[in-house]
């Protein structure tokens, strides 16, 4: 059950948190700066000029999951190359393809065994893991490696893995507008996002705080609005599970809207939360389930309630709505990457926070 005192207490919250996860939840900026740096120094820049016949996204557990979405559904359909994104190389990888894969796992033998294939027929492979172990050995000499300089759990390296893809899109002139700048305000976004939700800041103006107090006692309904909002969505599900033990349903609002038992549920609850409820004082019934809470994603142009209701024809129960213009205003160049970044960083600490206030993260 969730201790709210505990979010206001930093002093507690430092004598809980003796893993540091907080502090490594605060370097997402960090790792893009040494992420895009890793990446220069293994020379991702000179795939430049090359035009590859198809960009493999290698999906592995963890943040390669999410990163791998992320990057798929920034470049869209509209990608000059085909996007694969596969748990394992494709059989007819070759080259004239270009092969992306994180991992923070040295000793994963699928992904060796990938990384071994697609060096073996001569594919460009872009790896982002561990320098020592059967990962980095299958493609030694072979391939460009960018190695972490920024330990955190596991869970908490979607940045590096992000800015580890991105700088390859950038390379291969995959995304319209220049990315260089974009590296740089991003980095500076985050340490900003981290800045506002350190441990000394009251909930009403933390804004991963208030996320973790909206979200607890609920199962979380996280529908994203466009493509590149439902994938952060699916990583924020991710990181409840890893962080807080919590169970989140996560897609697009238009799988969202096809649940109909969900919707259901939302209209019973109202999508909100009863703000005079104690659990103490008045504790569910038997085997209830924690209500629905609905939490819209958004990281377009477009505003988020019309986007719902051209998509799906209906307008949704009340709920929260992550769709950060405020600090990053609409036109700004690669907005919704931004704002995708943005969102994913806040949700971790969010369920950092969690998981702390309801003991789910276990001291060292």
């Amino acid at each position: 059950m969730l201790d709210d005192t505990l979010l206001a207490d930093p002093r507690a919250l430092a004598a809980l948190d003796t893993r540091g996860v907080l502090r490594s939840a605060a370097t997402a900026g960090a790792q893009v700066r040494s992420a895009a740096h890793g990446a220069q120094e293994a020379g991702v820049a000179d795939l430049g000029g090359t035009r590859p016949r198809a960009l493999v996204l290698v999906r592995r557990p963890g943040a390669s999951t999410s990163s791998s979405a992320l990057l798929a559904a920034l470049l869209g359909p509209a990608c000059p190359v085909p996007v694969v994104v596969a748990d394992s190389v494709p059989s007819w990888i070759g080259p004239l393809d270009v092969v992306v894969a994180h991992t923070d796992e040295a000793t994963d033998v699928e992904l060796a065994d990938s990384v071994a294939r697609s060096v073996r027929r001569g594919a460009e492979v872009v790896l982002s893991a561990p320098g020592d172990g059967p990962v980095a050995s299958a493609g030694a000499g072979r391939m460009r490696l960018v190695e972490p300089q920024i330990p955190v759990p596991p869970g908490l390296d979607l940045p590096r893995a992000l800015a580890v893809g991105l700088a390859v899109l950038r390379a291969l002139g995959l995304l319209g507008a220049p990315l260089d700048p974009a590296m740089d305000v991003l980095a500076d976004l985050l340490d900003e996002e981290a800045e506002r939700n350190q441990p000394g800041h009251e909930p009403f103006m933390n804004p991963a705080k208030s996320l973790a107090l909206r979200l607890a006692e609920h199962t979380p309904l996280l529908w994203g609005t466009d493509p590149l909002a439902a994938a952060v969505a699916r990583h924020a599900a991710a990181s409840l599970a890893t962080h807080a033990g919590v169970v989140a349903h996560a897609g697009d609002v238009g799988e969202g809207v096809a649940a109909t038992g969900l919707l259901r549920a939302l209209d019973r609850t109202g999508g909100a939360r009863d703000v005079f409820h104690d659990p103490f004082d008045d504790p569910p019934e038997g085997s209830e389930p924690p209500p629905p809470r609905l939490v819209l994603v958004a990281t377009g142009e477009d505003d988020p309630v019309q986007a719902v209701l051209r998509r799906t024809g209906r307008p949704l129960p009340d709920g929260d709505l992550l769709h950060p213009v405020d600090e990053v205003a609409r036109g700004t160049p690669h907005a919704a990457l931004l704002r995708a970044a943005l969102l994913a960083s806040r949700v971790d600490v969010a369920a950092v926070y969690l998981g702390l206030a309801t003991r789910t993260i276990e001291p060292a």
